[in-house]
């Protein structure tokens, strides 16, 4: 994530950050020592994704979802869209950068798809542009 960027978060996603900086802990506390080479490497393996985490944790802002505009698309909506042509409904939810994964329909706020929705309305048509060609999408419906 870019330094100018404020590292945005929803309150599942810092939780779900802090439980994994606590499942990192135990796992730390439960290396197995048989191998010298283990011993050696894996804690300080360990260190450095704690120490990326904590930097995570530490910069994150959680954003209340019942502060943001319920009739339009900010951080942290579930989008339900059409794309057009396609007949294909599909629904996201716009979250942090640490939170986004496209098989949990969760899609990052910097993401390009994340771009064109933001600040759209229910039936307000957002347009994405691809180098392949441009996909329209229809705003059905947005819930926080």
């Amino acid at each position: 994530m870019p330094d100018s960027v404020i590292n945005y978060v929803t309150s599942q996603g810092f939780d779900e950050l802090q439980q994994e900086k606590e499942n990192l802990l135990a796992g730390k506390d439960n290396l197995d020592s048989t191998n010298e080479k283990d011993k050696r490497i894996s804690p300080n393996h360990i260190h450095a994704k704690l120490q990326l985490l904590n930097e995570r944790i530490g910069s994150a802002k959680i954003v209340n979802l019942e502060n943001q505009p319920q009739d339009e698309i900010r951080f942290g909506a579930t989008v339900k869209f059409k794309v057009q042509g396609a007949n294909k409904v599909q629904n996201f939810q716009i979250v942090g950068v640490d939170e986004a994964n496209i098989a949990k329909q969760k899609v990052s706020f910097l993401s390009p798809l994340a771009q064109v929705l933001i600040n759209k309305k229910i039936r307000d048509k957002a347009i994405l542009e691809l180098p392949t060609g441009t996909i329209t999408y229809e705003i059905m419906d947005i819930n926080y």
